[in-house]
């Protein structure tokens, strides 16, 4: 019963990230199914909406919330009604956690690129994520460290170091995103480099000499580099 109840829950999550992403033109990769809950992967370009990035987002766990009161309101589960109470919330809290790239690591990340550059909030969100396992870790020492806590933690830090590897990767699909399409974003920003560029802005760029549109900067990057 108990994997019963965690594979539905975890299932009809996914499910809600699936419909919400190809309701918005969105294909999914994958879908990657843990103990403690799953992970989509989709094919989003680097700079499409935060604000649809973040009901995607949402739709996870709303749509663990509806499959929770249903199973709670079918009579023949009544007496796993705690069990399921349990399981729920223990899935819904591990994967809201501040964590990349699980979906409280994701929200942390939309979050901080609504007011910061693309560059620093995937790189704080990546520095926040091993400060929250650290956390974790002393937390359990006192309380309980058992196998299956120590996995948790083992899998959360594999995940962590892996997004960690991909930061230039993702930096770079980003730059290339913005020279190879166009995007009418509402915002204007002036920075002082690539470095500092937002998803969700148009830039001008402090040169030595004058300002460059991004567009400009963009293209003496790549041009230069390929």
């Amino acid at each position: 019963m108990p994997f019963l109840i965690v594979s539905f829950l975890i299932s009809i999550h996914e499910i809600g990230h699936f419909l919400t992403a190809k309701y918005f033109g969105f294909d999914i990769d994958k879908i990657y199914f843990y103990p403690y809950g799953g992970i989509s992967k989709f094919h989003l370009k680097m700079n499409v909406s935060l604000n649809k990035e973040l009901i995607i987002l949402i739709m996870g766990p709303l749509f663990q919330f509806l499959a929770y009161f249903i199973l709670m309101n079918f009579n023949f589960l009544i007496h796993d009604r705690l069990l399921i109470t349990s399981i729920h919330y223990s899935i819904l809290v591990f994967n809201l956690l501040p964590i990349y790239p699980l979906d409280g690591g994701k929200l942390l990340n939309i979050l901080l690129n609504y007011k910061f550059s693309f560059k620093f909030s995937l790189r704080g969100v990546i520095l926040f994520s091993y400060f929250m396992v650290f956390l974790l870790f002393f937390y359990f020492l006192k309380k309980e460290f058992t196998l299956n806590i120590f996995l948790m933690l083992s899998f959360l830090i594999y995940k962590i170091r892996e997004e960690d590897g991909k930061r230039n990767y993702y930096y770079e699909k980003f730059l290339l995103e913005r020279y190879l399409y166009h995007y009418n974003f509402k915002k204007r920003q002036k920075i002082s480099s690539l470095n500092h560029l937002y998803r969700d802005r148009i830039h001008v760029i402090k040169g030595k000499d004058r300002y460059y549109t991004e567009k400009e900067a963009l293209h003496k990057k790549f041009s230069r580099k390929y």
